[in-house]
């Protein structure tokens, strides 16, 4: 038995009011914020006097849009910049130095910010399986009400930040605001990442489904929707949802640009690819389609365009869209003699005429007009579509909780998201290689299905994983077995999913990347005097620009150099010994970076000599201006073409 605490207050007579109204009129029911900036339950009076009147209400202003308390506040935290930086931690990493996989830590809105010069437009595929709005999973916690002060103080301009996830409980009347304002700054960020032929995908069951997709129609743009397809999840049926037993998740799928979406398919089996059994010269194996249109429906009334008239040679060899001579006349007839259509407009067939055959059909003692439906187009071999169902036995969510445990040997996840699914969105959104970007990595199942997939097909896809340090709870099976975070967790599980697809891979291991460079948001390196502009003194001015925390190390300074240079994080990196200096050359000379206490001539001289087109030094290691005024009169001699910074 339990004995609960008694209230001590009197009932809570507007609560109770607005419930009877919400009762009779759902409509009306909307949220506002309290005076604590909490999203509450309240009632639309503009909506209620329409409900009770029986004419037209004059309110504001209407219009088709998606809105929701604390919107503009979640608006500006995607534009408002924060004093952080990633950190390098090779000891959890695999092959640091010349990987291109990336796994990051820390909040993804922090990361995403970090991400955007470096990685501006060069994504081919972003997929996030974000906090389903239960009742029950975490969600990130972006205090969106907060004074400038506090947002300089949680962001990490004046000290680190708090604690950062938050129970979204049913007591809390599983409000969708907090959902969407945490989702809405994501999304605009990462949508700036995409490639002009990305595509983005989201799996969301029903709790959010709607709003999600209002929200990337607002952000990408309606006309840039795929598709939703149904993924079934759960093929036993979910007996804990009330009513039906769900068994689905949805995939959201969107464009970047719709107009240049590359989008992918799944490979053809034996079966399918011996169906193309004749052979072009130069266009390789094929097979004969119709062009005519067959369907009932397709009448010479539907779409008179498609009807026109292709002629075919004497001796049957050539077709055309001219009449020559005594060429024979073929129409789009239908099989009871009224006029039918073609498949392809005139301008199209024109166009790929080179594709067009005719064929002499004996039954009805004439011919008819065929395109050549090649198995290779571009290069690459054809693709079956992916339908706007996906129900395999792999996309069972209890597979990925297999798939986990084997890999980790302990039952520390809930229902990860398998990897023949991930696999199969990758085929979808990166069919020929490039970045895939996963903002909740989660178990890293998205990370496991990019080394599949690529060792599969030996496409160069790469990975980049973003995962907030989220604590096992105490007492779990993950804290037992030794896993502080979902993050090292996840680390762990690549390491061995990395591990085993080489040793699968045999002797093309050694062309294949199976590592990946760990990252961690922090703080940035310099130093934070906790003081206000206003508050700083000029002895200090200089002390604060260029002094460096004394916990960072000259990696860390080197890789805050590489995003406020907006360089792939990813490049090779070399450390070599100049002067008796440690001296890092990126991507072959492309940066050298000097991050010693003390820079020489003979140290400035040696990184000239080797023309890099960017230079970099650490301020402070100058031994005074003349010492810093000449290094740059050595880069005008000897490497003129070379962009020198300091720090």
């Amino acid at each position: 038995m339990t004995v609960d605490k008694l209230k001590m207050h009197s009932p809570d007579l507007i609560r109770r009011n607005t419930d009877a109204v919400a009762q009779l009129f759902p409509s009306v029911v909307t949220e506002t914020l309290d005076a604590e900036g909490n999203p509450v339950r309240a009632i639309d009076f503009d909506l209620l006097r329409q409900e009770l009147s029986d004419h037209v209400v004059d309110g504001p202003q209407e219009r088709y849009h998606l809105d929701w308390p604390g919107k503009r506040a979640a608006a500006f935290a995607a534009n408002a910049p924060i004093a952080k930086t990633l950190r390098p931690v090779r000891e959890e990493s695999v092959n640091f130095d010349t990987t291109k996989n990336l796994f990051i830590e820390g909040d993804n809105l922090d990361a995403l910010k970090l991400l955007q010069e470096s990685y501006l437009g060069k994504v081919k595929l972003i997929y996030i399986d974000p906090p389903y709005n239960t009742g029950n999973d975490f969600v990130y916690k972006d205090d969106f009400a907060e004074s400038s002060a506090e947002y300089l103080e949680r962001s990490g301009q004046k000290s680190e930040s708090g604690e950062r996830l938050v129970a979204n409980p049913e007591s809390k009347g599983r409000f969708h605001s907090d959902w969407l304002s945490m989702m809405y700054p994501r999304l605009k960020l990462a949508r700036s990442l995409l490639s002009p032929e990305g595509i983005f995908a989201a799996s969301i069951d029903s709790h959010e489904t709607h709003n999600l997709r209002k929200l990337c129609d607002e952000v990408f743009g309606e006309g840039n929707f795929i598709a939703e397809a149904i993924v079934v999840a759960s093929p036993r049926g979910r007996q804990s949802d009330s009513f039906l037993a769900g068994v689905h998740d949805s995939l959201l799928i969107y464009a970047r640009d719709r107009s240049s979406a590359v989008v992918g398919g799944r490979p053809l089996d034996d079966e399918q690819r011996g169906e193309f059994k004749l052979n072009d010269p130069e266009l390789g194996p094929y097979r004969l389609l119709g062009l005519r249109q067959r369907g009932t429906a397709s009448k010479r009334s539907d779409r008179p365009d498609m009807y026109f008239p292709i002629y075919v040679s004497p001796d049957g060899d050539q077709v055309s869209l001219q009449r020559h001579g005594n060429w024979a006349e073929v129409l789009p007839r239908k099989s009871d003699g009224t006029d039918g259509r073609w498949a392809w407009g005139k301008e199209r067939c024109e166009k790929m005429q080179h594709l067009l055959v005719a064929r002499w059909i004996d039954r009805r003692g004439e011919y008819d007009i065929f395109t050549k439906d090649l198995l290779f187009r571009g290069g690459a071999e054809r693709v079956r579509k992916f339908k706007t169902l996906w129900d395999a036995s792999g996309f069972d969510n209890q597979n990925g909780t297999q798939e986990t445990k084997a890999l980790l040997e302990g039952d520390f996840m809930s229902y990860p998201k398998p990897v023949a699914l991930l696999r199969e969105i990758c085929l979808l959104g990166a069919p020929h290689g490039g970045i895939v970007v996963d903002l909740f990595a989660g178990s890293g199942t998205t990370a496991h299905a990019v080394l599949e997939a690529s060792a599969a097909d030996g496409k160069p896809r790469r990975f980049l994983m973003v995962q907030m340090d989220e604590p096992l709870p105490d007492g779990s099976a993950g804290r037992r077995a030794g896993y502080t975070t979902i993050a090292e967790m996840s680390r762990e599980r690549i390491r061995r999913a990395g591990k085993k697809i080489k040793e699968a891979s045999g002797l093309l291991a050694d062309d294949r990347d199976f590592g990946f460079r760990a990252l961690r948001v922090d703080t940035t390196n310099m130093v934070d005097l906790n003081v206000t502009a206003d508050n700083l003194a000029q002895s200090m001015l200089m002390h604060a620009i260029y002094s460096v925390k004394p916990d960072r190390t000259d990696e860390d300074l080197l890789f805050q150099v590489l995003l406020d240079w907006g360089l792939d994080l990813s490049e090779p990196i070399m450390v070599e010994e100049v002067g008796a200096q440690r001296v890092f050359s990126v991507a072959d000379g492309a940066l050298i970076a000097c991050f010693a206490d003390k820079v020489t001539d003979t140290i400035v001289q040696e990184v000239a000599k080797r023309h890099p087109l960017r230079a970099v030094f650490l301020d402070a290691g100058f031994a005074s201006d003349a010492a810093r005024i000449n290094a740059e009169q050595i880069f005008r001699e000897v490497s003129p073409q070379t962009e020198v910074r300091a720090i």
